[in-house]
């Protein structure tokens, strides 16, 4: 971490801080700050929403920064504001409606489609505002107009969390677009929720969209594409439009509206990753965020799934495991994020993922978070190793059954103990491997989607990294890395490709090896 991002952090939880004790007590907490929590959002509506419809309007919004301003501090800049200055010009060229393509009825997720989103805010200091109420319930509402469409109130949010702090202001930060939060049947052709994501780390804006295609292969995961987001008239250039794990996913994925949780990410947690706390639900409510209805029986599901993940011998593990887990999805699941070297993955921080139960009652796994992956392994997500931080860093030869000595990862240490699921686990590391892991392959999808949004990034002003990151970064070496407010290792994308591959070849032609001597009589 360099100075600057290691400032901007230290300023998020500061500012997070003062304003948590300058609220009233009314107001209500998930969890610590920084502690370890599942659910560490401050609710604050409910003591400021004085009309009592649920949501913060413009003075009920100012009456909560105006009591921050009377505590010890708050994010963002002065408040009251200063309106002594002018105004902060825009970096960005200003857009209109007649400025960009529109579309029709093509899907949200078209990998092809390039949608402008225009979000108009009742407030000059938008960016400040929703800087402020980070991590907190409140949805700062804008209008928004797509396709010539206008959808009024919808509910906007900053999102991530090492995306959010060591992202300085002004420039892209993540967003969360809730279009139902104050009326419950608006859609945008279909969907409630948007995250749009900055591509923090990942100057070629390539690594998401090629890792959740690579996984859709494999299991339900997110569909992903770009959109382009103009707000209060300047353009604020491309985001990666990721879908959102909710209902209309797990519909999707042909599971119902079952039972949902997020895991977040949680780098000094030892609980999130399906390890048996006990039959108190309290101990998983630290750790496990639940996305459906909360009712004691979903708990219930959870704690039996941790029950018998970790205490049934390994010879009967996959006939108790069968009714209530997917086994073979999470099998596929755990190869496509080891193949990829998914550096906020399971297999090294046991977080950073969802978990949905279908009709059947069945456990399924889903990918979270997946900026990092693609790349050289890293120590951004702080994961836990024998040898912390990992042997390799900065090179591509991951071992294939990294963290499945950890017994605080079950999926891995306890699933890679039966032998057949073991092979049946190589089996759909070869077979990404062979399919997916060749330049020929995703260098083509590299170039398509890079062309759909070259333009748009070259002209971004407040984009993370630099134009030449985002052309050359998926060709061409970097020994100095990528610079940005999240510094990454300089492999690009292809050499990654080519050098994964040819390790991966390498280790299952010595595991094969090693089968057919231990075979032989």
């Amino acid at each position: 971490m360099n100075d600057m991002t290691r400032t901007h952090w230290v300023r998020g939880v500061a500012a997070t801080a003062a304003l948590l004790a300058a609220l009233p007590a009314s107001a209500q907490f998930g969890g610590r700050f920084g502690g370890g929590m599942a659910n560490n959002e401050a609710r604050i509506v409910e003591a400021y929403d004085r009309d009592k419809d649920g949501h913060l309007n413009a003075a009920e919004r100012k009456a909560v920064r105006d009591a921050a301003a009377m505590g010890s501090g708050r994010p963002g800049r002065s408040w009251p504001p200063d309106t002594t200055s002018p105004p902060r010009a825009p970096l960005n060229p200003l857009l209109a409606a007649a400025d960009v393509k529109t579309y029709g009825d093509e899907p949200l997720y078209d990998p092809s489609v390039l949608r402008t989103i225009f979000l108009t805010f009742e407030n000059k200091d938008w960016e400040d505002e929703l800087a402020f109420f980070y991590n907190t319930d409140v949805e700062v509402p804008a209008t928004a107009v797509v396709d010539g469409r206008t959808y009024q109130d919808v509910g906007v949010h900053f999102r991530g969390m090492t995306s959010f702090r060591m992202v300085g202001e002004g420039q892209k930060r993540s967003l969360n677009l809730s279009f139902d939060d104050r009326h419950d049947k608006q859609r945008l052709l279909g969907y409630q929720t948007l995250n749009l994501l900055n591509s923090a780390a990942d100057p070629t804006f390539l690594r998401a969209m090629l890792y959740m295609q690579i996984a859709r292969d494999y299991i339900a995961a997110p569909k992903a594409n770009y959109v382009r987001v103009v707000i209060n008239g300047e353009n604020w250039g491309i985001y990666v439009n990721l879908q959102q794990f909710n209902s209309e996913f797990t519909k999707e994925a042909g599971a119902g509206s079952g039972e949902r949780w997020k895991v977040p990410g949680n780098p000094r947690s030892r609980g999130g990753g399906l390890t048996y706390l006990g039959e108190d639900a309290a101990q998983y409510r630290r750790y496990y965020e639940i996305r459906s209805k909360d009712k004691p029986e979903s708990w219930n599901k959870l704690v039996n799934l941790t029950r018998v993940l970790n205490q049934t011998p390994p010879d009967k593990l996959v006939e108790a495991l069968e009714p209530i887990l997917d086994i073979d999805e999470v099998l596929r699941f755990l190869a496509v994020e080891k193949v990829l070297i998914n550096n906020d993955g399971y297999w090294t921080r046991g977080s950073d993922y969802s978990l949905y139960v279908d009709q059947k009652d069945r456990f399924h796994v889903v990918p979270h978070d997946v900026n990092e992956a693609l790349r050289p392994i890293e120590n951004l997500g702080w994961g836990r190793f024998a040898d912390d931080p990992p042997a390799g860093m900065g090179a591509v030869e991951l071992d294939l059954f990294a963290g499945a000595d950890d017994v605080n990862k079950p999926l891995l240490n306890r699933l890679m103990m039966v032998p057949a699921l073991r092979a049946r686990y190589l089996g759909y590391v070869r077979d990404i491997n062979d399919k997916w892991l060749a330049w020929s392959r995703i260098g083509p999808l590299a170039t398509t989607y890079q062309a759909i949004i070259a333009a748009d990034v070259k002209a971004d002003k407040r984009k993370l990294g630099t134009t030449e990151e985002f052309a050359t970064g998926v060709t061409v070496d970097r020994p100095e890395g990528f610079g940005g407010p999240i510094s990454t290792p300089g492999m690009s994308l292809k050499s990654f490709v080519e050098k994964r591959h040819a390790f991966i070849a390498n280790a299952l032609e010595l595991y094969d090896r090693e089968r057919r001597s231990a075979q032989a009589p």
